[in-house]
Formats: C-alpha cells, sequence, structure tokens
C-alpha cells in the first residue's frame, strides 16, 4: 500500500503538464514510425512500380520464383517470358522481381 501512495502525483499538481508531455510523446512516436517505416516502404512501392513499367521486349529478366527468362511480349497485365527454345511461359508482371539485363 506505502508503494502505490509513494507512486501518485503530489494533491495539488495540475494534469495538463502531463497531457502536454503525452501529446509530444505521441507525436515523436509517430515521426519514427513515419520515417523508418512509412517512408522508405512507400519510396520501395514507387521503385517496384516504375521497374515493372519500365520491362521491354527482349529484357532479361528474373522471376520471384528464381525463374530466369527473355521478355517475349508484354500484354497489359501479363509477360511472355522465352526460358528455352520453343518454351514459352505467361507470368503476371508482378510475378517479375528483377531485369538482369536490358536489350539496349
Amino acid at each position: 500500500m506505502n508503494l502505490l501512495l509513494a507512486m501518485a502525483p503530489p494533491p495539488g499538481e495540475g494534469g495538463s503538464g502531463n497531457l502536454v508531455s503525452t501529446l509530444i510523446m505521441f507525436g515523436a512516436i509517430f515521426l519514427i514510425f513515419y520515417f523508418m517505416i512509412i517512408r522508405p516502404q512507400q519510396k520501395r512501392a514507387k521503385e517496384r512500380e516504375k521497374l515493372l513499367s519500365s520491362i521491354q521486349k527482349g529484357d532479361k529478366v528474373m522471376t520471384s520464383g528464381g525463374l530466369y527468362g527473355v521478355v517475349d511480349s508484354i500484354e497489359e497485365k501479363t509477360v511472355i517470358l522465352k526460358v528455352a527454345d520453343n518454351v514459352k511461359l505467361k507470368f503476371e508482371r508482378s510475378a517479375i522481381s528483377s531485369v538482369i539485363s536490358s536489350k539496349e
């Protein structure tokens, strides 16, 4: 019981100082989350969208499953990859994880 009384604030002090410090702490936590988590994630998403929109016929790419191939044709949401002679596979654009080399 004495421990609880020792932790309690002294009587007569207002709680407005605690409210301001709490709001400042929440603001600081939000800024930390924004700059450490949200902003880098948005940046990576923009870079990925740019990569997927810049894919052209003849680019050597790797899929998220680890399959290497050359882009044979591009449709709106899909890409046809040539992986060997007379072997063409159809993938979603989002399955492309990286462009190994461009045709240029």
